[in-house]
């Protein structure tokens, strides 16, 4: 029995625990959702809540394709650059939903879990554009699982509505820049480590024991 609950856990099979939320850390019941959000202890991935505010859904909004995405990358390098102070990040993702539960959220998955836990701590305490940060620990581990498949050939009926992230992209060129520049950095960092402990090592002082007189007696020579 365990072992079957076990793997039906986070799928639409499971009637206890909510698939959406286990699938994208968001559910568009929220609260109210007749099925259990699990929040986890520990994950690699963080969730900041709306953050990111598209400019074309204010109804005013005057500007051009090119200048949405132009704004939408300055905004992207700022989260990288801000959530790499926490560590080292393998994957960002920022969703372009208009529903309540995804708008504008964005994801972080960072190398080491306890990155991720410090970048939560210290967003919390933290405010963007006049607002308070929202961010928690996220279940998401497999993006792939939580983007729509239908998104990128622009054949989702359900639009900016769709239950599951749409991301939207930077250029491939900032992107790179950024890997590889946070590349450069921990490489950086890393080798700083190394030679401090090779210092520590250097100057760590070598045990002198003066033996007791009882060992020092019984090693001199007998006449």
């Amino acid at each position: 029995m365990a072992e079957h609950l076990a793997s039906i856990f986070g799928t639409e099979k499971d009637k206890v625990h909510c698939s959406f939320y286990h699938k994208i850390g968001s559910c568009r019941h929220g609260d109210r959702c007749s099925r259990r959000h699990v929040k986890p202890t520990y994950s690699q991935t963080i969730l900041v809540s709306n953050m990111y505010k598209n400019p074309q859904l204010k109804p005013d909004c005057t500007l051009t394709e090119e200048e949405v995405q132009t704004n939408f990358e300055d905004f992207y390098e700022d989260m990288f650059l801000e959530l790499a102070k926490y560590g080292e990040i393998e994957e960002l993702k920022i969703c372009d939903n208009v529903g309540d539960h995804l708008l504008g959220n964005v994801y972080a998955k960072y190398r080491k879990e306890d990155d991720a836990q410090q970048a939560v701590d210290s967003l919390n305490n933290r405010y963007y554009g006049g607002l308070p940060v929202w961010a928690e620990l996220s279940p998401v581990t497999d993006f792939r699982e939580a983007c729509c498949r239908q998104y990128d050939t622009s054949e989702c009926n359900r639009g900016g509505y769709c239950n599951f992230m749409h991301i939207r992209k930077p250029a491939r060129t900032l992107v790179r820049e950024l890997f590889d520049g946070q590349e450069l950095t921990v490489h950086e960092m890393r080798r700083v480590e190394r030679e401090k402990r090779r210092a520590r090592e250097q100057t760590r002082p070598t045990s002198s024991r003066t033996p007791s007189p009882r060992r020092a007696q019984s090693r001199s020579p007998a006449y």
